[in-house]
């Protein structure tokens, strides 16, 4: 029986690590490629024409989506998306029934997405399934365009792993957002939490009535602010509640203006 030729793609090594154990216990399974990036998946899928690829959604300079979206349809393997919490994305694989695994996903949810993806390449529905695919990379580009979203369809809560656990974080406990690298923090009473999303990224489905851009690593909710003194150059020092003093950027200035409805 002709095996089934794999990529992983994913760019945190302990994660294709994970992946790569699995799958070399399946006899069926070629494991053809392993890639740190998109350029590197591309490059791979374009010399080795896998028949099943396994996909991160969230990677530094170009994701998951945007890395499909430049491999040919007639191209396109079976996708198994691999995410961290990434709201927007989970809605999609739902809509267009497209598998995914949802970081940290056991053995056994692991073993299901691959048997259900082996099903669907041995019995030949490639094609079908390369046809949801391209719908999902298109609604993809539709989330992208610069309409703003309708009133109601901001995010209201977040999904945050913290302690070994699971939970809802509603958007209005927020007091502020820091970037860090490809993830942000979130301040919350006090304390912060890790989520795999970036600062751009999130800004996007935050509420810009409620939330707003100080700095290119800071984002607040408008709720929470105290008081603004100038400082230099027309920046000013923003303190909130809770005595959290951060730097206005003078550049993120005029967004802010407007959100309050006054001049500074």
């Amino acid at each position: 029986m002709e095996k089934i030729r794999t990529i992983i793609v994913d760019d945190e090594p302990l994660a294709r690590d994970s992946m790569r154990v699995l799958l070399e216990r399946d006899a069926e399974i070629e494991l053809a490629a392993e890639c740190a990036n998109g350029r590197e998946a591309l490059e791979a899928i374009q010399r080795l024409a896998p028949d099943l690829l396994f996909l991160d959604v969230q990677m530094p300079e170009m994701n998951g989506f945007e890395m499909l979206a430049q491999v040919e349809t007639n191209r396109l393997p079976v996708v198994i998306f691999v995410t961290a919490y990434d709201q927007h994305a989970l809605r999609a694989f739902e809509v267009h029934a497209l598998d995914y695994l949802l970081k940290s996903y056991s053995d056994d949810r692991f073993e299901a997405a691959l048997r259900r993806a082996k099903e669907q390449i041995r019995q030949k529905k490639i094609h079908a399934i390369s046809q949801r695919l391209v719908a999902l990379l298109d609604s993809q580009k539709q989330e992208k365009a610069p309409t703003p979203p309708e009133p109601g369809t901001y995010l209201t809560r977040l999904v945050v792993k913290s302690g070994g656990r699971v939970f809802f974080l509603k958007t209005a406990e927020i007091d502020w957002i820091e970037a860090a690298d490809y993830y942000v923090y979130l301040h919350v009473g006090g304390k912060s939490h890790l989520l795999r999303e970036t600062m751009n990224t999130l800004e996007k489905q935050l509420d810009p009535r409620k939330f707003q851009r100080l700095h290119r690593s800071t984002i607040v909710n408008l709720d929470r602010l105290k008081e603004l003194q100038p400082h230099t150059h027309g920046d000013y020092t923003v303190t909130l509640q809770d005595g959290t003093a951060l730097k206005l950027s003078r550049s993120y200035r005029p967004k802010l203006e407007a959100a309050l409805g006054r001049s500074l």
